[in-house]
């Protein structure tokens, strides 16, 4: 389909991640290259629907899904995001027409992890302070994707598939000669600077700040630039794969609509199809690669629920009170990947979008509070309402279970004296990653150069006003 872009010209260490020798000179190129393609692609809609897409007029078999001869000399293979005999309202799986078969690939080899981690996170004890980093620092020239995430921390077991982490990435070069695979779970990229094109075995998204990308567990993908650099936020969510969450007496409709996921159309590279490529599989906390003498991104057609997805954030649909106080922020939740207690997700996607405040006699920016929930929080664009300075775009914050946390002074003092008007609160978007289990963060998390140094300040003088 001639969709793809060259090889890079970087190079790779003894450890197989590549080096940081520089931007390769082909980086412009291949920039314009990716936003030429980004701005024409097209999609599916809908959030867990049976999607089927052919890039080519007949690959797709009819009435069967794995005939005695694939049409167009394509390999059938099922790729299965859950048991087999899980129930079918939460069963994931799609059937892929390719032209090699996953199976057709040489001995994987450890490489290097760089600053990726995994759980179970043992490198620290256990921290109920409250936590706050500035953006990542920018990376050495030559970074891609893979090279740029860096782990904040999480929790759970990657081999028992349960808990999450929180990465964030830094990059200045496209992943033009490797690609990607995570075994141990399902990856939600939320892009806070520079756009991205995500190429993936089912297709292609184009993921822009404000827009989120999900990667289910086990699909190839590869993430080239658009802009010179990106930076952005990961969950990387080992639990059950993300659903959108109940609505109970909200009723059919609200919150994050279903219509508005877009899946892939299926899209192959014929050019590259036979280009060696690095593929780098995340497996049980550590990285694995082999070199194959082809893409693996080379299905053309496709069926199935198991599939990428991108959302625009700004589509939410926001809830909240018309009368006094404010619900509790579940209201703002797009994603849940669900645990073995009803209500009480592995991890919970949240987003604090552009909204109406007209709550009266009522203090209205996020409460002070106490959570048996942990939170990180992270910034897209803009200011937060509960912060009034320091938390900052590709900055986050951890406040782990139990810890007091809430508005700074400033904003306290001024929204306890505004006047109550309806307000559009439009100058920011926040999200935040919510897990049952505390978040344990990594010794370099805990040791980086951006970790502030005097976060509970800004609670600081918070004066006693109490008169009996």
């Amino acid at each position: 389909m001639g969709l793809g872009t060259g090889l890079s010209s970087g190079t790779s260490d003894q450890d197989g991640r590549h080096g940081q020798e520089g931007v390769s000179p082909r980086d412009g190129r291949n920039r314009e290259r990716a936003r030429r393609t980004a701005e024409g692609l097209t999609y599916l809609s809908g959030f867990g629907n049976e999607h089927s897409s052919e890039s080519v007029p007949g690959a797709l078999p009819v009435g069967r899904n794995s005939p005695q001869r694939a049409p167009l000399g394509l390999y059938a293979e099922q790729l299965s995001g859950t048991a087999f005999t899980e129930p079918r309202a939460s069963n994931r799986r799609s059937w892929l027409y390719r032209i090699r078969p996953s199976a057709a690939h040489p001995r994987f080899e450890r490489i290097g992890n760089g600053s990726l981690r995994s759980a179970p996170f043992t490198d620290t004890a256990p921290d109920p302070n409250r936590l706050r980093w500035n953006p990542l620092p920018d990376p050495p020239g030559g970074t891609d994707f893979l090279d740029g995430l860096w782990t904040l921390g999480g929790n759970g077991d990657v081999a028992q598939r349960s808990g999450m982490a929180v990465h964030l990435y830094a990059a200045n070069t496209p992943m033009t000669d490797r690609v990607l695979c995570d075994s141990d779970g399902e990856l939600l990229i939320v892009p806070e600077h520079g756009g991205l094109l995500l190429r993936t075995e089912f297709g292609l998204l184009r993921a822009e700040p404000g827009h989120v990308a999900l990667i289910p567990r086990g699909v190839r993908f590869r993430v080239e630039l658009l802009d010179e650099a990106a930076r952005g936020y990961v969950c990387e969510n080992y639990g059950q794969p993300f659903v959108l969450p109940e609505l109970g007496p909200i009723g059919a409709n609200g919150l994050a609509n279903p219509r508005d996921f877009m899946a892939p159309v299926a899209a192959f590279d014929e050019g590259e199809a036979d280009r060696p490529v690095q593929v780098v599989n995340k497996f049980c906390g550590n990285l694995w690669a082999a070199r194959y003498d082809h893409s693996p991104l080379d299905v053309v057609a496709w069926h199935g629920n198991h599939v990428p997805y991108v959302y625009d954030l700004r589509r939410f649909n926001v809830l909240g009170t018309i009368s006094y106080d404010h619900p509790d922020p579940s209201i703002f939740t797009v994603l849940t990947s669900p645990s073995d207690t009803p209500g009480l997700a592995g991890v919970d996607f949240v987003v604090f979008a552009p909204r109406w405040l007209v709550g009266e006699d009522t203090f209205r920016p996020p409460y002070f509070h106490r959570n048996v929930m942990s939170e990180y929080m992270g910034l897209i664009e803009g200011a937060y309402d509960a912060k009034a300075e320091g938390f900052v775009p590709g900055g986050g914050s951890l406040h782990n279970m139990m810890s007091a946390h809430g508005p700074d002074r400033e904003t306290f003092e001024r929204a306890s004296a505004a006047e109550l008007k309806p307000h559009k609160v439009d100058d920011g978007l926040a999200f935040m990653f919510e897990t049952r289990w505390p978040v344990l963060p990594t010794a370099q998390s805990l040791e980086a150069a951006h970790l502030q140094s005097r976060y509970d300040e800004v609670w600081q003088g918070l004066q006693r006003n109490f008169r009996p």
